[in-house]
């Protein structure tokens, strides 16, 4: 018998790998509707352009978190998918969106 702080922790991991393919799916999802949006020419498109830069290269492009505060619910609600899906650590961000360098590129261009 496992000792009780050792069982619980374990009983953490598989309750959090459990929710990985909701995750991912869910990020994945948000992901494809927050690029879109970042490449238009408006407040909010910039600051999820900011974001989005900030999760692939946080050093090279640093993002004030208070800016979410300005993106509607649903975009603020996106965001959050999206870092939950960075969080899993299973590949850069770009890498999930279909031509992810060459919209990375974009970002970067409008954004910096």
């Amino acid at each position: 018998m496992l000792n009780p702080q050792i069982q619980e922790a374990l009983n953490k991991v598989f309750a959090e790998q459990s929710h990985r393919p909701r995750r991912r799916q869910e990020g994945i999802q948000a992901l494809n509707r927050l690029v879109p949006i970042s490449l238009n020419d408006t407040g909010q498109s910039r600051v999820i352009g900011r974001f989005l830069l900030g999760l692939w290269n946080g050093q090279a492009y640093p993002f004030d978190l208070t800016e979410l505060r300005g993106l509607d619910s649903e975009l603020y609600a996106d965001c959050l998918a999206v870092l939950q899906l960075d969080r899993l650590g299973e590949r850069e961000v770009h890498e999930y969106v279909k031509g992810g360098w060459a919209v990375w590129d974009q970002l970067r261009k409008r954004c910096h």
